[in-house]
């Protein structure tokens, strides 16, 4: 009998932040497949659990995939963590559950925190419906592109951004979408937690040159 993969949502910030769901499904696998094993260890040694890892990174992640789906194959279950959050959600994770299930695996979710809909719940925008953007393109062209193409959508959109991109950002919104509201979400369930709220030209103004730190979430609000 085939083993079973479990998809284990960890703390985006704050380790207290792990429902006791996970800790006993992490104790009980027979290995934890993980982003970064020093960022697993955290999790791990705050509540005395002893597993063996897996390092399951991208780009190498194809590597460990075989690997893993033979321990599955073999009846072992398996935990899938990623550094923060729900493995998959713009982390490492969707092909080995793709691998997973083409083999008849079990592929077993066990809900967990998200920045997503921890900073939608606070953000004070529309949450009935969200349009969950991911990493937008680098480049300022791709950006603007990409922005143009959401212009009509309704849903409140959110966004991952490492801090030092918010400025260019910012600016790539209001030369696509106008003077929306938007929220800044940064380092959600840390020492650090802020949330930055008003239109485009508030924020750009509040935020100016200054150089923010960590990782936020950007919600913009939707199409009027």
């Amino acid at each position: 009998m085939a083993g079973r993969l479990f998809v284990v949502g960890t703390p985006i910030g704050n380790l207290e932040d792990i429902t006791l769901r996970a800790l006993r499904v992490l104790g009980e696998v027979a290995a934890i497949a993980c982003e970064d094993t020093r960022q697993t260890l955290k999790i791990l040694n705050r509540y005395g659990i002893r597993k063996p890892l897996l390092s399951y990174f991208q780009p190498q992640e194809g590597r460990r995939i075989p690997e893993i789906v033979r321990m599955l194959q073999e009846g072992k279950d398996v935990a899938l963590v990623s550094d923060a959050g729900t493995p998959g959600i713009s982390d490492p994770g969707f092909p080995l559950i793709r691998a997973a299930l083409k083999e008849g695996i079990p592929v077993v979710p066990i809900p967990g925190p998200s920045a997503v809909t921890a900073a939608l719940s606070a953000s004070g925008l529309p949450t009935h419906r969200f349009l969950f953007v991911g990493f937008p393109p680098p480049k300022a062209t791709g950006l603007r592109k990409l922005l143009e193409s959401l212009a009509a959508e309704k849903a409140t959109l959110i966004f991952f951004l490492p801090t030092r991109k918010i400025p260019e950002f910012i600016a790539a919104v209001a030369g696509t979408l106008g003077d929306r509201r938007v929220v800044v979400a940064r380092e959600l369930t840390k020492i650090h937690e802020e949330f930055l709220r008003g239109t485009v030209s508030e924020l750009a103004a509040a935020i100016g040159p200054r150089a923010l730190k960590g990782e936020a979430t950007v919600l913009v609000e939707g199409a009027g």
